[in-house]
């Protein structure tokens, strides 16, 4: 299938970069690490030697009995989030 979306996913190469070993991951309060469904956010700070300045990723998983998949945030992205969160972007219709 062709993707003819104009949107580049400039990221894809960057989860292989990140160093997800010393991660450490955050449930929300009263959540069950490690159960399943259990929504968990990591910070993983990032930088190469082209880099002025590393760049902190915000991480999120959700445990599966297929594993856990990471979903990689930018700083910008995750601030656009929080602002529509805030803003009640994403409330539940009434």
């Amino acid at each position: 299938m062709k993707n003819d979306s104009p949107v580049v996913d400039d990221k894809f190469s960057l989860r292989d970069e990140l160093d997800l070993s010393g991660a450490e991951w955050k449930s929300l309060p009263g959540a069950t690490p490690g159960a399943p469904a259990t929504v968990e956010y990591a910070f993983v700070t990032h930088g190469d030697v082209t880099s002025v300045t590393p760049v902190t990723y915000v991480l999120l998983r959700q445990h599966t009995s297929d594993g856990p998949t990471v979903l990689v945030f930018t700083p910008s992205e995750w601030d656009a989030f929080l602002l529509g969160a805030r803003d009640g972007e994403f409330d539940r219709p009434e």
